[in-house]
């Protein structure tokens, strides 16, 4: 059985402490963000914040935006600027995302996967990173942030409208046992 852990923070500092205690030694953390689906208007996502709290969990060695072809170059820039390299595909965004976390899977040099997204597909995506030894993190953002989504991962940060931030942790060792089913 699963052990669910809520915490909630409504400061960044807070967020950043608890990951920080998470530290074994120096994780080396992947970071996957879906663009049109998390860099939107009403959700406010300010990218520093993201590499900010993650940086405290392990030391970032990718750190990648997917956005489609409408893309402003004004977007595009603006992610560079942050740290992040801008992946443009005139494909289906999803689709290049979970290439390239798959990627990320097999990379020993990877230890950890971190996604920014909503989307629920994604969810396969998580389990088979936890088979493969992974730990992962997701981020997304409320309203629509898909329940299993984030029950499917070690670590949930939830950024919500009004600027608050919840963190929900699962403690996945029995998950894993179990052929990575939420219970």
């Amino acid at each position: 059985m699963a052990i669910k852990k809520r915490l909630s923070f409504s400061k960044l500092q807070k967020i950043k402490n608890y990951l920080s205690s998470r530290k074994a030694d120096r994780r080396k953390v992947g970071v996957l963000v879906d663009g049109p689906n998390m860099l939107r208007k009403e959700f406010n996502i300010n990218l520093q914040e993201i590499r900010e709290i993650l940086s405290e969990y392990g030391a970032i060695k990718v750190a990648k935006v997917f956005l489609n072809q409408y893309a402003s170059e004004k977007l595009v820039e603006a992610i560079e600027n942050q740290g992040f390299e801008p992946i443009v595909t005139s494909g289906d965004v999803d689709v290049r995302m979970a290439v390239e976390a798959m990627e990320m899977i097999y990379n020993d040099a990877i230890d950890a996967i971190a996604l920014v997204t909503r989307d629920a597909d994604f969810k396969a995506v998580l389990k088979k990173a936890m088979e493969a030894g992974k730990e992962t993190i997701i981020i997304g953002a409320e309203p629509g942030f898909s329940t299993a989504l984030k029950n499917s991962a070690d670590i949930a940060i939830v950024l919500n409208e009004e600027d608050f931030v919840e963190e929900e942790k699962i403690e996945n060792s029995e998950l894993r046992s179990h052929e990575g089913i939420p219970v």
